[in-house]
């Protein structure tokens, strides 16, 4: 009687321990490494890290952006990731937490699909496909709208307060008094009309709004206030004699040569602050050193001189004014026009406002003040979040259920339909849903709450048609009735976004890094000892051979 012969081994034996003790996505240890240091951050209710920067910097923050700008990476997973991330901050201002967490859901789902014998190219097939079905299903859950002459408290309030903020609602009044004052009327916005300027001292309560343009810093000169008709120019230079590079080597031939040496400069310093004084300008600002005598020349002049400390606020009045930045100390073409350029003292900080006619105000400055500089960040991180929520609401003003809502009624959706269908696609739109309920799953975690009560509660609530059902401080919420939203372009963005890097991942088998090449020695010390000369080819005869 012959045996019997043993059945086929399923999936799971055929893979064997020695594929269970390792990934199969390469990528997937580094997102996972990646979401461990953001997950505890995400959420009004998430912790702070302390970082340490590169400079020795010690930063106390609970923002995605910062942690993963601070993060020194090597893997090139984690690096690809945090580029999708920042460019989602880039684009919507915020979501960067939630771009990080859903991509490294998606692989650990992948993961499990490909141990389960699904090929790969099926399941990035099928996870487009499902991707693709997901950002079509989100604008059905849409349901409010800012109006084009509506307050916008109530839509940035949730967004400004997502970390908690001590005189969070007074905050969001002013942003949304600086937002609207400011809109043009055919309904565009821009946001470098909303200037932030954050002073050190007082409290925050003391925090105002000035109309026009405010800076900190004060005139360096004895120049302080241009009154009336300020035009401006922006220096991204040294006021005062060029700093070249290169070494020059002045050629003197006489004592004569050497005492005009330095008159030649003090001329052209003279002449070119003179063109300045001669193009109408009263009101230079400067990025860059400012040189004593060329300070005292432009006095005489009447010339206001302003010193600003960053880059950024130099490319900030460029766009408000219109005028370009001057590499070189000329005038520009087209300067900036304002009525009146002043310093003013708010409490024990020093701030340049610049002002036009109340008329034509381009510009709106939320000055915020603060007894620490964690608080003053923390403040001015939250008033950049809510200018960028209203610039999206601007552009598309839909606003979808928050606090975890619209992902747990996407993945809701998704599981109906992947129940539904046959082929790989069934278990990959099971799949984007399980990574979806991984967020408001998270919320849960770092609210402290029960998760596994709270997302069957919530579960529940979804599949009775209640689509509002989200995650609170104390348990579930509904966001409708406690005013918590998400714009749904960000969520759009967000979305893509984390789908596009998981899509990029799963083509990848291998990690492949090249060697770095040692620098050549002679590159690194210009004092090397010179190769010795090589014999000539032609060969000399001695004269004393015939």
């Amino acid at each position: 009687m012959g045996s019997r012969a043993p059945p086929a081994p399923q999936l799971p034996e055929r893979l064997g321990t020695q594929v269970e003790e390792k990934h199969l996505l390469s990528s997937l240890a580094a997102a996972q490494a990646l979401a461990t240091v953001l997950r505890p951050c995400y959420g009004p209710q998430g912790l702070q890290k302390l970082l340490v920067t590169a400079k020795g910097e010690t930063v106390f923050t609970g923002y995605a952006t910062a942690i993963l700008r601070a993060l020194q990476l090597e893997h090139p997973a984690a690096r690809l990731l945090r580029e999708a991330a920042q460019g989602q901050a880039e684009q919507s201002g915020d979501g960067v937490a939630f771009v990080v967490l859903l991509a490294q859901a998606l692989l650990a789902q992948a993961e499990d699909l490909l141990r389960a014998g699904l090929p790969r190219a099926q399941l990035r097939e099928a996870y487009a496909a499902a991707a693709a079905e997901t950002l079509a299903l989100l604008p059905s859950l849409a349901i409010r709208s800012l109006g084009p002459l509506e307050d916008p408290f109530w839509a940035l309030h949730s967004v400004m307060t997502t970390h908690t903020l001590a005189q969070g609602d007074r905050l969001t009044k002013m942003v949304a008094h600086a937002c609207s004052a400011t809109r043009e009327l055919d309904g565009a916005f821009r946001p470098e009309r909303v200037g932030v300027c954050a002073l050190p001292g007082a409290r925050l309560e003391d925090s105002c709004l000035l109309p026009g343009l405010a800076l900190p810093g004060k005139p360096c000169g004895q120049v302080t206030m241009v009154q009336r008709g300020a035009r401006v120019a922006l220096l991204a230079c040294a006021f005062g004699p060029a700093r070249p590079i290169a070494p020059a080597t002045a050629l003197l031939s006489s004592p004569a040569d050497l005492t005009e040496l330095p008159k030649g400069s003090e001329r052209l310093i003279e002449k070119q602050v003179g063109q300045l004084a001669a193009a109408s300008i009263n009101v230079v600002v400067v990025w860059g050193d400012i040189d004593e005598e060329t300070l005292t020349q432009a006095d005489q002049l009447g010339l206001m001189v302003i010193q600003v400390q960053s880059r950024r606020e130099m490319v900030y009045l460029s766009e408000v004014f219109g005028t370009p930045l001057m590499p070189y100390l000329l005038p520009p073409l087209q300067p900036g026009k304002c009525q009146r350029v002043y310093g003013q003292e708010l409490g024990e900080g020093l701030a340049v406002v610049f002002e036009w006619e109340s008329p034509g105000t381009p510009a709106l400055t939320l000055v915020l003040r603060g007894a620490t500089a964690e608080g003053l960040r923390r403040a001015e991180q939250a008033v950049y979040h809510g200018i960028d929520a209203y610039f999206q609401l601007c552009q598309d003003p839909r606003l979808l259920p928050g606090a975890g809502a619209t992902e747990m009624a996407l993945a809701k959706m998704l599981s109906e339909k992947g129940t539904k269908l046959e082929g790989p696609s069934g278990p990959a739109f099971l799949a984007f849903a399980q990574a979806l309920k991984s967020l408001p799953k998270t919320l849960a975690e770092n609210a402290g709450l029960a998760a596994a009560d709270v997302m069957a509660e919530m579960n529940g609530a979804h599949q009775a048609g209640n689509f509002l059902m989200g995650v609170g401080v104390e348990g579930t919420i509904n966001v409708a009735r406690e005013q918590v939203w998400d714009t749904l372009i960000a969520k759009a963005q967000g979305l893509r976004a984390a789908a596009d890097v998981v899509l990029q991942l799963l083509t990848v088998d291998d990690i492949v890094v090249a060697k770095k090449c040692p620098t050549p020695q002679q590159d690194l010390n210009p004092d090397a000892e010179k190769p010795k000369e090589r014999p000539s080819p032609v060969k000399k005869i001695s004269p004393w051979k015939k």
